[in-house]
């Protein structure tokens, strides 16, 4: 009939204001946020809450957990022509379109389709005689779907949780307090990582009980804490960490370090680690979060 509209998501409160609605309409949630950050972490950049804390929040939006609940709010309306760009059709509908109605974004060539929206992220995507769908390429994974079926990712998601994929849980990169890592290629027995560590930075103590590691120095200078000895290496040169050798990487040096990282062995996971020290607070095995 005209009199309602539509709700946009975006709210403006006061701190105050949103804890004491929580605290009357969702108590379960404030106790959740609470505990997590009494039990945060800090580390250079970031800040982690605790997760096992926060997991333990109701799973319910600010819309459902206080909006349709409070009698402290006003609507202000907005013609703005919105467009959340929350779905891949969305984001097909946002983008230049090519003569055939095509949307792309990175290296991606049609031939012969319509309608069909191609993003790649790191490598060329061809798409040919097909109308109408979504082709995603990601460091990741690859996502091909109906365009009018693509907002059911989701359940794809819940699958790959359920076979306990990394995909699920892990990206390619990995972000640290100390820098980064890409993993650039992968094997039954071996892993290659790109490793950036940033000015004045350094891993923790660590030691691995079913891989070895090459080394492999880009640029920079690296300061390699291996058994009892220290050494420094610079580009192009590289040094080798055995099986269950307690074992250090710091970068002494003013710009990034990056270094090439070669693992073999019979389990490559993230959580075969053993910490003995570490500058970011955490210490012990089996820490998905830090290397």
């Amino acid at each position: 009939d005209g009199s309602y509209f539509w709700n946009g998501g975006m709210f403006v409160f006061r701190p105050s204001t949103l804890l004491g609605e929580l605290q009357i309409h969702a108590p379960e949630i404030l106790q959740a946020c609470e505990a997590a950050c009494n039990a945060a972490a800090s580390d250079l950049d970031f800040i982690r809450l605790n997760a096992e804390a926060f997991a333990v929040a109701p799973k319910l939006s600010i819309d459902y957990a206080l909006m349709e609940k409070t009698d402290n709010a006003a609507v202000v309306p907005l013609d703005a022509g919105w467009n959340d760009v929350g779905a891949y059709n969305a984001l097909w509908d946002a983008l230049d379109k090519d003569e055939g109605n095509n949307a792309s974004r990175g290296d991606v060539l049609f031939n012969n389709c319509s309608g069909t929206l191609g993003i790649a992220e790191s490598r060329l995507v061809c798409v040919n005689g097909v109308d109408d769908l979504v082709v995603i390429e990601t460091h990741d994974a690859v996502l091909v779907s109906s365009k009018d079926k693509a907002q059911d990712v989701k359940a794809l998601v819940d699958t790959l949780k359920s076979r306990k994929r990394d995909e699920a849980l892990e990206h390619r990169q990995g972000f640290r307090p100390w820098g980064v890592y890409d993993c650039i290629d992968k094997g039954e027995r071996f892993q290659v990582k790109r490793i950036t560590v940033k000015p004045g930075e350094k891993l923790s103590l660590q030691m691995h009980h079913h891989r070895a590691e090459h080394w492999i120095v880009v640029t920079g200078t690296a300061r390699v804490r291996r058994g009892d000895e220290t050494m420094l290496l610079t580009e192009n040169q590289s040094t080798y960490i055995p099986l269950g050798e307690v074992h250090q990487l710091s970068n002494p040096g003013k710009v990034d370090l990056e270094l090439i990282e070669v693992q073999s062995g019979s389990y490559l996971g993230e959580d075969d680690i053993e910490r003995f020290e570490d500058a970011y607070g955490h210490r012990g095995r089996h820490n998905r979060q830090y290397q």
